[in-house]
């Protein structure tokens, strides 16, 4: 019986882990916050997610610690309190370059049944810290299953 002839298994092999390479998403931040996507109509898309930093507002994954209706703010990997929310902001928007901070954008992942009062104190936070571009992640409504 003749032998296998295995020369371009490593070509094959290469060619599949460049795949799983390029299509991954690698999570930028591990998310301490459990929040539900809000819903909506009128949607468009961030061009340059390089520039994007993430806020996100809901409750804690551990609710063991807190009481029901507490609301969790994350930057980052780090859990804040609203009182210091604009402090880190700054911190954050100083470690990008002069011309790239104009560009940054604040990108609100809110709980569906987050309080419009506390999203308004978030807002004001971030004016206070200088961060007035802002953008709100929802999900398409024609894309969520019925």
């Amino acid at each position: 019986m003749p032998a296998l002839n295995t020369s371009s298994l490593p070509d094959l092999i290469f060619t599949v882990l460049f795949f799983f390479m390029i299509v991954t998403h690698m999570r930028k931040h591990e998310v301490k916050v459990a929040y539900r996507v809000p819903q909506g109509n009128e949607l468009t898309s961030v061009g340059n997610k390089r520039n994007v930093v993430d806020l996100y507002v809901g409750r804690p994954v551990n609710t063991s610690s807190s009481a029901d209706g507490d609301v969790t703010l994350q930057i980052d990997d780090r859990i804040v309190g609203l009182a210091e929310l604009p402090a880190t902001v700054a911190e954050c928007l100083s470690r990008f370059s002069e011309f790239d901070r104009d560009q940054v954008i604040i990108s609100i992942k809110a709980d569906a049944s987050t309080p419009m009062s506390v999203i308004n104190d978030v807002k004001i936070a971030l004016r206070k810290a200088g961060a007035l571009k802002v953008n709100y992640s929802a999900l398409d409504i024609k894309y969520v299953k019925k």
